[in-house]
């Protein structure tokens, strides 16, 4: 057993164990979500928020791409510092990802080093020097960062998660992160930039060069981003993932420890003389694995979501976008289901709408998706697997599954309110095979960014959408039919709100 499949079972919560292993929460340590620095020069982005300054104006743009992507949307009010909401969701709210920019060196902005203040939407400079090449040197040479300007790279604080997630925080740290990646690269859309998504490099030098002090904080994924203005940033898409050599031989981690240990485990060593094909893969489109016989279909082929003129619609719905706390229990149309689905896995039919057709994800091929239906109009309750190549949805249980789905969700709910209940999975020793532990990050913010998409899609509807994190893992495979080596990774409950 590897590390990720020993860090997998460990972390799994049980209904006979979960109650046990959990901690009363010290309110007096929560973490705060938001980074300062002691010295560094501003850059306020907020004026460029105005409807006055000039659309394609370059400040505005980058002004626009943050706050779509990991910006202060809302407050809820409390007895001292209000409790701010982003554009991009969290689990618990805590915000585990930080957001920093380098810059080559533009005559809008000079080379250097910035962290994006979200409490303030501003732009801090705390090194002002050229870095490029060590960015370059870290990145084992990546093709895309020879002619982009820019390069986004995310970061956790794994506290902020720790705190109350204790060792499982490490699969919600990177489904944010997948939350994050989806926003960036719609919000991308929306202001003429184009993510490239890196998630092969070399852990160490990226947290030196941008000054992390590696215990609390680590790099998770590097997005140079091409100014699809210049003509010499269009680029061709390279290869996102790079492998890391199974680890099984590892000592007896202590409970609280196997976050750190995990993460330290999959990391890649930095060598600047290693020869890397960037070359993306011939194949990436996504490959239905399960074709069960005799199953009852039904296509989920569909008009794709109108997103307005300049996808204004887009750009209002990742502003106001909310994570929906209670369902009605009210079901949804099937043409809706559809709708959602279609915008989350064929961004292909987004084209028109200047979407990019193919946005960059690490590896789909190892992502299934099930849905559990429990209310949506003119299609059968039961489970049901999607494929999104034949764009159909193939029956595997026939059952009304709200019971199960309240127990299989801790509880919760939303989990047996919702209408429909989508299940992202992985075959996680095969994914393992393929690249190693490190795979795991990119399982889980694929995970996140799919979800991601359906959660705009869903909200953008008037529905009411939900990432779940936490769940009972073995009881899922086993209640809804999946199959046994399919591992769970994510949940995203899909309804119609109720207005509290």
């Amino acid at each position: 057993m590897s590390i990720a499949e020993h860090y997998h079972e460990r972390t799994k919560y049980d209904p006979e164990t979960i109650h046990a292993k959990s901690q009363a929460l010290n309110w007096e340590e929560q973490p705060i979500p938001f980074k300062s620095y002691k010295f560094g020069t501003s850059i306020d982005l907020k004026p460029y928020l105005s409807e006055a300054v000039i659309r394609d104006n370059w400040w505005q743009r980058l002004s626009r791409l943050l706050v779509c992507s990991y910006g202060l949307t809302g407050a809820i009010p409390t007895n001292g510092e209000p409790h701010y909401l982003r554009s991009s969701p969290s689990a618990g709210g805590l915000y585990p990802a930080e957001v920093y920019l380098i810059s080559r060196g533009t005559p809008e902005l000079p080379a250097g080093l910035y962290n994006y203040q979200t409490r303030t939407h501003t732009l801090l400079n705390f090194w002002a020097s050229d870095v490029w090449t060590s960015l370059q040197s870290a990145c084992f040479w990546n093709p895309i960062l020879e002619d982009t300007q820019l390069a986004i790279v995310v970061s956790a604080v794994f506290f902020r998660s720790a705190w109350r997630y204790q060792d499982r925080a490490y699969r919600r740290i990177f489904l944010d992160t997948g939350h994050l990646i989806g926003n960036i690269e719609l919000a991308c859309a929306m202001t003429d930039f184009r993510p490239h998504l890196i998630g092969g490099f070399a852990d160490e030098a990226i947290n030196q060069l941008l000054y992390f002090e590696p215990e609390q904080e680590g790099a998770i994924a590097v997005l140079p981003i091409a100014d699809l203005t210049q003509v010499r940033e269009n680029l061709p898409l390279a290869r996102t993932a790079l492998p890391t050599t199974p680890k099984l031989d590892y000592p007896r981690i202590p409970d609280g420890g196997l976050l750190s240990y995990f993460h330290q485990a999959t990391q890649i060593p930095h060598n600047p003389n290693a020869k890397v094909n960037w070359k993306a893969p011939e194949t990436v489109e996504h490959s239905d694995k399960y074709n069960f016989p005799f199953c009852h279909r039904v296509s989920t082929v569909c008009d794709p979501i109108d997103w307005e003129h300049n996808l204004h619609g887009l750009e209002q719905t990742m502003i106001h976008r909310r994570s929906t706390r209670a369902f009605s229990g009210q079901p949804l149309s099937i043409d809706e289901l559809k709708a959602i689905l279609d915008f989350a896995y064929q961004p292909q039919h987004y084209i028109d709408q200047n979407i990019d057709r193919a946005p960059d994800y690490f590896d789909l091929n190892l992502v299934e998706t099930f849905i559990a239906v429990s209310g949506v109009t003119d299609l059968e309750d039961g489970c049901y697997y999607y494929a999104p190549k034949a764009q159909e949805l193939r029956q595997i249980r026939f059952k009304n599954f709200r019971r199960e789905l309240h127990f299989l969700c801790l509880g919760q709910d939303i989990g047996r309110d919702a209408s429909a209940i989508v299940f992202h999975t992985a075959d996680l020793r095969n994914a393992i095979e393929q690249y190693g532990d490190r795979v795991y990050r990119y399982l889980h913010m694929d995970a996140g960014h799919l979800g991601q998409r359906m959660n705009l899609a869903a909200i953008h509807l008037g529905l009411g959408a939900s990432g779940i994190g936490g769940f009972f893992d073995d009881q899922v495979n086993e209640v809804l039919g999946i199959p046994q080596d399919e591992a769970v990774l994510y949940i995203t409950a899909l309804g119609r709100s109720r207005q509290r």
